[in-house]
């Protein structure tokens, strides 16, 4: 959000300084004088900025992931692209839809200003939407009072913080159409409880069950929150094969 806010603040003064240029300034200079360097850096730079802004405010825009919550489906360090058009066009800033063309489905992993702090961007996974009763008791996901389909797969290993070994189990969860993997650590801590998603909102999870803060611990995500669906992995310094996966 800060980003955007800088962004539109340099689009605003490229723009202006522009604008007068156009309008007064250079009616004032000699037919073959040379723009001031402010004019000048100001013409080159705002086409440029403004492309940007609006890409990034209503196409596409792209994130790095910082930690393991989405593991294995996100890796920290992954940069993913999310498209900004899914679930309606936003006012820049302001993030308020006037353009609605869809809502959250069950499944999708998307990107939201946290709730307790909306200057920060958190990725999850969609697991509940308006109206959907969510209970989570011994490891196990239920949705509306069915218990969410899950297979084990495989051991999982992965580097946790401190440089500590984890060691985990991988399962694939049938989640409404999307099949996707998660990770659950047999003596990991357990988020009980069970809840009802209130409307205009949404209850996320992280894949890396017990070890991701979601809903679980700081309740649902409000509509206004919502940025987009994450459907891309474009870059990874440390893993060239992850590369053109697509999110699921």
């Amino acid at each position: 959000m800060m980003f955007a806010l800088f962004m539109l603040a340099v689009l605003a003064i490229t723009g202006v300084i522009w604008l007068l240029d156009s309008l007064f300034w250079r009616k004032k200079r000699a037919a073959d004088a040379a723009d001031p360097v402010i004019v000048e850096y100001s013409k080159s730079f705002f086409p440029v900025i403004l492309a940007v802004f609006l890409i990034r405010s209503f196409i596409v825009e792209p994130f790095k992931i910082p930690s393991g919550s989405m593991m294995p489906t996100l890796l920290a360090g992954d940069f993913i692209l999310v498209n900004k058009f899914t679930y309606g066009l936003r006012v820049p800033i302001l993030n308020k839809t006037f353009l609605a063309v869809d809502h959250p489905q069950r499944g999708d992993v998307f990107v939201f200003h946290y709730p307790p702090d909306p200057s920060i961007d958190y990725i999850k996974r969609v697991i509940g939407v308006p109206g959907d009763r969510i209970a989570y008791r011994n490891k196990r996901l239920y949705v509306n009072g069915q218990a969410v389909q899950t297979d084990y797969v495989d051991d999982y290993k992965y580097v946790g913080s401190g440089l500590n070994m984890v060691v985990t189990k991988r399962y694939q969860e049938q989640l409404g159409e999307v099949k996707h993997d998660i990770l659950i650590e047999e003596n990991g801590m357990a988020f009980d409880g069970e809840v009802e998603v209130p409307a205009g909102h949404y209850f996320a999870m992280g894949d890396n069950r017990d070890n991701s803060k979601d809903s679980r611990v700081w309740g649902f995500v409000p509509e206004d929150n919502l940025v987009g669906k994450a459907f891309f992995i474009w870059w990874n310094f440390d893993d060239f094969g992850r590369i053109g996966t697509k999110i699921k």
